[in-house]
C-alpha cells in the first residue's frame, strides 16, 4: 500500500519519500545521507530500495544528500535541464552521475508516474512534481514558489494529498530580524508562499476535489506550526468546509511525520 513519509521540512533540509515498503522514491535529498538513512530505518524503510531522487532545484536545503545517495547507493537522479546543470556547476553531484532531465510528459518508474510542473523561485529551473501511485492516487509537493502558477494550478488542481508550502506569517517576517534585502525576496515572486497565500489555495484546491494536506517547508524564524495552521484551517471554515469531513491537514515537522496511508 503507497505511504508518504515527510523525512525532513523546512530550511534546515527537505525530503520526502512516496511508495511502498518494498521500493519507493524520495522527492529531494535536503539532508545528509547518512541522516536521510537513519530517518528511513525508523520507518523500517530501506535505503537500497530507493529508486531515484526527484530533484526540485538546487539550493542546498534540497540538495545536500544527493552526491552521496547518487555515489554510494547508485540512485537515478531526475531534475530539469537548467537544475542538472547547476548541480553540476555547484558540485552537488560527481561530474560522473548521469542526471535524467525530467519529460514534462511523465516518468515511469516501478508503479508510479511522475510528472512535473514550474514553480517561480530564485533557482535555476525549478519543478513541483505530482506522483500518481498504481491505485490511481495522484500526490503533489508543491514548495519553494513565490506565487501560485499556472502550471501549478494546473497540475496541482484535483490531487488527492498537497504537500505545500506554508513559509511564513507576513508580520512576522516583516517585524523580525532578518535583513531588508532578504525579506523582500522572500516576499517576490521568486520566494516562499505566506501563510495567506497557503490558505487561499487550500480552500481552492478544496473545491476542486482535494482532501488531504501537509503544510511544509515553514519558517524557524518567520512562523509557528500552529500559526500556519490556524490560518489555513480558518481559511477552509470560512467556506463552510468540516475538518475531517471535508479535508485532512497536518503541518510537517523538521524532521518527521507520521505517514499518510493512501
Amino acid at each position: 500500500m503507497p505511504r508518504l513519509y515527510t523525512l525532513f521540512s523546512g530550511s534546515s533540509g527537505n525530503c520526502n519519500y512516496i511508495g511502498s515498503e518494498e521500493s519507493g522514491i524520495l522527492i529531494d535529498a535536503g539532508r545528509s545521507a547518512r541522516q536521510i538513512t537513519q530517518a528511513l530505518a525508523g520507518y523500517d524503510l530501506d535505503i537500497r530500495n530507493i529508486k531515484a531522487v526527484f530533484v526540485t532545484h538546487e539550493h542546498i536545503d534540497h540538495v545536500k544528500g544527493l552526491k552521496v545517495l547518487s555515489s554510494k547507493y547508485g540512485m537515478k537522479v531526475y531534475a530539469s535541464k537548467g537544475t542538472a546543470e547547476a548541480l553540476y556547476e555547484k558540485g552537488y553531484v560527481n561530474s560522473g552521475t548521469e542526471i535524467e532531465i525530467v519529460d514534462r510528459n511523465g516518468v515511469e518508474l516501478d508503479d508510479m508516474r511522475i510528472t512535473a510542473f514550474d514553480i517561480s523561485h530564485d533557482c535555476a529551473e525549478g519543478l513541483g512534481y505530482v506522483v500518481e501511485t498504481f491505485d490511481g492516487r495522484r500526490t503533489a509537493f508543491a514548495t519553494d514558489t513565490g506565487y501560485v502558477t499556472d502550471s501549478m494550478k494546473m497540475a496541482v488542481g484535483g490531487c488527492d494529498t498537497v504537500l505545500i508550502e506554508s513559509n511564513h506569517d507576513v508580520q512576522m517576517l516583516q517585524n523580525g530580524a532578518y535583513p531588508y534585502l532578504l525579506k523582500r525576496r522572500i516576499l517576490s515572486d521568486v520566494g516562499h508562499l505566506s501563510n495567506d497565500v497557503c490558505a487561499d489555495t487550500v480552500t481552492e484546491l478544496v473545491k476542486s476535489g482535494s482532501t488531504r494536506f501537509i503544510l511544509a517547508h515553514l519558517s524557524r524564524e518567520n512562523n509557528m506550526p500552529i500559526l500556519a495552521r490556524q490560518t489555513a484551517v480558518c481559511a477552509l471554515q470560512q467556506n463552510n468546509m468540516k475538518e475531517n469531513i471535508d479535508f485532512m491537514l497536518t503541518v510537517a515537522s523538521e524532521s518527521g511525520n507520521k505517514p499518510i496511508i493512501f
